[in-house]
């Protein structure tokens, strides 16, 4: 099974990156969208990110033009028709991704694998609205994507082996780290990392020390790079409670419980870096 032509969906800031370091990798990209200001918006962020490369000389002029080049936006899920491997990296949605899969499943090829960026919902539950459940997969890809070498690839309850290696396969072509991972709830890395924010946000609502503490605690006394409030504003708090309740709803274990704090915040719309303020304040 040779991986040649992807389609990604979603072009904004994880499926912009994905499409980058396909295109990066030789591979043939459509980067769709259901607008074209969006796909107008992450071809611009490409654009941004590669022109750093150039500047700081990772990369030439040549290259950088080489790799948009093998970059074609498309605002149309027919687009798919002949590509190999469709990425799914639209927002974290089960009842959207169910939509689209079943659309997608009735325009691609009958060999092509349809994969998904979700960060904790259950493959196999998408998978099980097409018709072809043994060639859906996940790959659960870290942000910054062009930056972060994991890239989590989630077994559903039929996937085949051939296409777990295709796609094992791409992510080192893609230079990334491939971690095989069962379909529960969360996979590894937030299953084990949105606890640890949640139990952090818990801590402040509970006046055990200040957020500048708690962050500081984790980076100068576990190594954390980036404490754990600040990394659930960047991560963005309804993204963490969105999480921590897929977790609680899979689970059935109050452990999983949102912090009432955390809920709060998501309501007042501190959402973090992105709405410009969360547990700090940012310039927006």
């Amino acid at each position: 099974m040779n991986i040649k032509k992807v389609m990604v969906i979603g072009a904004g800031q994880m499926g912009s990156g994905i499409a980058q370091v396909c295109a990066q990798a030789g591979f043939e990209v459509k980067l769709n969208d259901l607008k074209e200001e969006y796909i107008e918006r992450g071809m611009a962020v490409i654009t941004k990110n590669l022109t750093r490369s150039v500047d700081k000389g990772r990369l030439s002029q040549e290259e950088k033009t080489k790799i948009l080049s093998y970059i074609t936006p498309s605002s149309s899920l027919e687009d798919a028709s002949d590509v190999d491997i469709v990425i799914e990296a639209a927002i974290e949605s089960m009842d959207i991704k169910k939509e689209i899969f079943q659309k997608l499943d009735k325009i691609v090829g009958k060999e092509a694998i349809l994969a998904t960026n979700t960060s904790s919902l259950p493959i196999t539950e998408i998978a099980a609205v097409t018709e072809r459940p043994e060639k859906v997969i996940g790959m659960h890809f870290m942000n910054p994507v062009p930056v972060m070498k994991l890239v989590e690839i989630i077994r559903g309850l039929a996937t085949d082996d051939e296409v777990y290696q295709a796609v094992e396969d791409m992510t080192k072509a893609l230079q990334k780290v491939p971690v095989e991972v069962n379909d529960f709830p969360g996979f590894v890395s937030n299953r084990i990392l949105m606890p640890m924010i949640n139990e952090a946000i818990y801590t402040l609502y509970e006046g055990v020390a200040t957020k500048e503490a708690i962050d500081d605690v984790m980076k100068l006394g576990m190594n954390h790079p980036m404490g754990p409030l600040t990394l659930a504003d960047f991560i963005g708090l309804d993204t963490c409670l969105y999480i921590m309740e897929t977790l609680h709803d899979g689970f059935g274990d109050d452990k999983y419980r949102p912090c009432p704090l955390l809920r709060k915040y998501v309501k007042a719309g501190w959402l973090g870096k992105k709405s410009g303020r969360g547990f700090y304040t940012y310039e927006r």
